[in-house]
């Protein structure tokens, strides 16, 4: 049984439908069909590569309504004009809407059970089932019915609102623009043809003197859009997608001493959180299922599996949540580094995790030049065609 119909929770009841076709699964969620909070998701070749290997049905439909980014800029509006700096690489995205879609349709299709409209409060209160997978995100409600778990959520200072824009970025896009309240900026990239995300964060300092916490939604957005009028080009923000509309709130940093408790397991938000500057949230989230359902298959005994669970992702995700909590610090003192000019800030930015060769400041340095970009997706271009041949036929682009 799995609680929540997001990534985690029909991935897993979709891999260990795979691994065994007799298992008996069902998946509650709150919401009705079609309901989703935010607008796209992002990831990179290695998650592609996973998803082909795990299930190659869903991986080419994913493939299939996914769009390609190339490059990052980091541009700075401040008193001395627009300034820009570039990083390479490349990756993809899509709606969460459409991945949802995807995932729901290939569990159908498998005999699994997806029940919208059901909220799940109370465990006693649903059939008794041999394991019982916590799906149901950063707020989870099943894990807050333990003390078992350890769970230790931090909130983050900044605040943030998840948008959608009608501006078609190419690229991902962090924009700063400098206002009389302090400096505010957004992370952008494609999710479906002519519509990008948008999310939009400042200081709890701007977010005031702005006036952002007392103007009404529209009236924010509208403010917003103003703000960011060179960047969006003119184009509006939208804060409606399939879901309730979007609302300021601040990031849940949540971590868990365990990640079950008896047969209960956590995957997910429910077990981790990371914050949106590293973009990895629903690559986790694929793969703690896979990760879950792998180890049901292998070992007999369930608590033996999801003690092996338990051990492995956990010791995985360590270092990734120590990375998005500097992620997330760095960002809540982003006034510190913004001066610096486009290109030092860019720089400063990439390396907040720690870790980066004696060679990065130079490639850093090399990529603010035309030429060395073009190259450089050339190089990009011959390697996503290697993949999509090695996939048999994936993504490329």
């Amino acid at each position: 049984m799995c609680v929540g119909a997001g990534p985690a929770g029909l991935y897993f009841a979709i891999s260990a439908k795979l691994r065994n076709a007799g298992h008996q699964i069902t998946v509650y969620d709150r919401d009705p069909p079609a309901a989703t909070y935010g607008w796209g998701v992002v990831y990179w070749d290695d998650l592609l590569d996973v998803l082909y290997h795990n299930d190659p049905e869903s991986a080419r439909e994913i493939a299939a309504k996914s769009v390609l980014w190339q490059d990052q800029e980091v541009r700075v509006h401040g008193p001395d004009g627009e300034q820009t700096a570039y990083f390479g690489g490349y990756g993809y995205s899509m709606s969460r809407a459409d991945l949802l879609d995807v995932l729901t349709r290939r569990a159908v299709e498998l005999g699994i059970d997806v029940q919208y409209g059901h909220r799940v409060t109370d465990l006693s209160t649903l059939p008794e089932a041999d394991l019982v997978v916590a799906a149901d995100g950063a707020n989870s409600g099943i894990r807050s019915q333990s003390e078992a778990f350890g769970t230790r959520i931090e909130v983050g200072l900044n605040p943030y609102i998840w948008l959608g824009t009608d501006q078609e970025f190419r690229s991902f896009v962090f924009s700063f623009e400098r206002t009389s309240a302090g400096w505010i900026w957004f992370h952008a990239y494609p999710s479906i043809a002519g519509v990008s995300t948008c999310i939009v964060e400042c200081s709890p300092q701007t977010w005031h003197g702005l006036g952002l916490d007392e103007l009404d939604r529209e009236q924010g957005v509208r403010l917003l859009e103003d703000i960011f009028k060179r960047p969006l080009d003119g184009h509006r923000l939208i804060s409606r997608s399939r879901g309730a509309p979007a609302k300021w709130q601040r990031f849940a940093h949540v971590t868990n001493e365990t990640w079950y408790d008896g047969r209960t397991v956590l995957v997910g938000d429910a077990a981790h959180t990371t914050h949106f500057t590293l973009g990895s949230g629903t690559r986790l989230a694929i793969i703690d299922a896979i990760v879950l359902a792998h180890s049901l298959q292998t070992y007999g005994d369930v608590e033996e599996a999801l003690r092996e669970y338990d051990r492995h992702r956990r010791a995985e995700l360590h270092p990734v949540q120590a990375a998005s909590r500097t992620s997330m610090a760095w960002f809540e003192h982003v006034d510190q580094y913004v001066d610096r000019g486009a290109v030092a800030f860019a720089h400063a930015m990439s390396v907040r995790h720690g870790g980066q060769s004696p060679w990065h400041l130079q490639l850093h340095l090399a990529t603010q030049i035309a030429a060395v970009r073009t190259a450089r997706r050339a190089f990009a271009s011959g390697r996503r065609w290697y993949l999509a041949r090695r996939r048999g036929g994936g993504k490329d682009d």
